[in-house]
């Protein structure tokens, strides 16, 4: 009878530490949401972001003194090379432009300020169909928790998804909670955090499906992580202790 509750017992803490297949898979209803409209998140220019704004006109020769790069024309510069020879905004806000002198990018987002100097650059009558690509160069998000490689990441693009950020960390460890991300976010002075699951898609529509610079990711650990983790080390060793344990009682019991 007591062989019995021991073997009963086991296997109730054996399934315990196991997680179902509806804990792993990822997106389980994405179907469902595969015709909704993709959302655009625009970030705001903070202090400290570093830009780079190359200047175009229909006469190349005439941006010469707007582009900063003009110098290493036809060179294919790395990322730290460009960030030295980008635009710091201030912590007031501002950056200081060729020709133009100082002007205020605090809050805007880069679409705005390319127009804003488009707009500029024409009106003033410095250059003939200017146009203007703006991009934030020191764009980073930072990846903690049950994931292969934590870590802070850099990126130059415009918008990156949540899933790509965790796929520049390697992805989840299995130990990893996907139906509780944290993402905690710091815009205008206001931190924000959000709770997401990437078992179901229902989030696709999100402010958080898209990630902004200076993101943090938190991918907490799953139950059975937490579990073995205050109780025994691992899996392997739960099932070479509980042996043991089986044994001997199978031993008293004869």
């Amino acid at each position: 009878m007591n062989k019995n509750i021991f073997i009963s017992a086991f296997v109730v803490m054996i399934l315990q530490s196991c997680a179902s297949k509806k804990d792993v898979l990822y997106f389980q209803d994405a179907e469902a949401h595969s015709v909704e409209n993709i959302i655009y998140n625009s970030s705001k220019i903070q202090p400290n972001d570093i830009l780079s704004i190359v200047v175009g006109a229909s006469v190349p020769e005439t941006t010469y003194p707007y582009n900063v790069q003009s110098s290493a024309a036809g060179v294919n510069l790395n990322l730290d090379v460009l960030q030295l020879q980008g635009y710091l905004v201030s912590n007031e806000g501002f950056i200081d432009f060729p020709v133009l002198g100082k002007i205020k990018v605090l809050g805007e987002t880069i679409d705005d300020l390319e127009i804003a100097l488009q707009k500029r650059l024409e009106k003033g009558g410095h250059l003939i169909d200017p146009t203007v690509s703006v991009r934030i160069l020191n764009a980073k998000v930072t990846v903690l928790g049950e994931v292969k490689v934590p870590g802070t990441y850099t990126f130059t693009e415009q918008n990156i998804s949540l899933p790509q950020a965790l796929g520049y960390a390697g992805d989840l460890t299995i130990n990893g909670e996907r139906k509780d991300i944290l993402i905690i976010r710091e815009e205008s002075g206001v931190r924000n955090i959000a709770r997401i699951d990437l078992t179901t898609a229902d989030w696709f529509g999100s402010p958080y499906y898209y990630i902004k610079p200076n993101d943090v990711i938190v991918v907490n650990p799953n139950n059975p992580k937490v579990k073995s983790a205050g109780f025994i080390g691992n899996a392997g060793t739960v099932l070479t202790i509980a042996s043991l344990i089986l044994t001997s009682v199978v031993l008293i019991t004869r």
